[in-house]
């Protein structure tokens, strides 16, 4: 009798842990800083905000840290991550000038490399004039994967925007605003992306409404 009462019991505990784990909507925040987060993929709302939709397979996520204590916090691009709970993609925020800087981007089966040897994670491949292109899911494999460095002297003014709009890397005592540009490829939706931060101010999550 016991164990008819307990199994069912403990299958609803079980139940009730694996809902307490879901990542929190849009906000999330610890004893240093609160992160809140919206993610914009439409390519006419891309256009809208940057005057491009960046011709590849790129999310912006609009984000605001805000400290939420005497201590400042340092804040750098590569604290973020951006998960898709669909098919597993990972990115980190791309600089602005890997995006439209002079130096384009190329496909390797290790990530996108600029001129300057940076690395950036898979699911890359934005060489084109200016760094522009189509976006690569990351199946190519090595030995069909051309590696190239494409120069260009001419400047590109989304470069400029790009650098306004971005997330500033800095260290903050106040509410900071701002942009960042990740490449994931194919059809995304909010619901399938995840948010994580790792960095001075500890380790925190989000994920997006529907």
């Amino acid at each position: 009798m016991s164990l008819r009462i307990g199994l069912p019991f403990l299958i609803f505990l079980a139940a009730l842990g694996a809902a307490e784990k879901k990542l929190p909507i849009e906000q999330t925040s610890n004893d240093m800083i609160e992160i809140t987060a919206t993610p914009v993929i439409d390519k006419d709302e891309i256009r809208q905000e940057l005057g491009s939709d960046l011709g590849g397979d790129i999310v912006l996520v609009r984000v605001q840290v805000r400290p939420v204590s005497d201590k400042p916090v340092k804040i750098n691009l590569d604290d973020f991550l951006l998960v898709s709970g669909k098919d597993g993609q990972r990115s980190q925020p791309f600089a602005p000038s890997q995006i439209a800087g002079d130096t384009a981007l190329v496909l390797t089966p290790q990530g996108a490399k600029n001129g300057m040897g940076g690395n950036r994670p898979k699911w890359s491949g934005l060489a084109g004039p200016f760094g522009m292109g189509t976006g690569s899911s990351g199946t190519s494999s090595a030995t069909d994967t051309k590696v190239e460095s494409v120069h260009s002297d001419k400047p590109n003014p989304l470069l400029a925007v790009l650098k306004e709009k971005v997330l500033q890397e800095k260290e903050i005592t106040e509410p900071i605003s701002g942009l960042l540009y990740f490449q994931m490829a194919g059809k995304i939706k909010p619901k399938d992306l995840e948010l994580h931060y790792k960095g001075p101010a500890g380790q925190l999550a989000l994920r997006f409404r529907p």
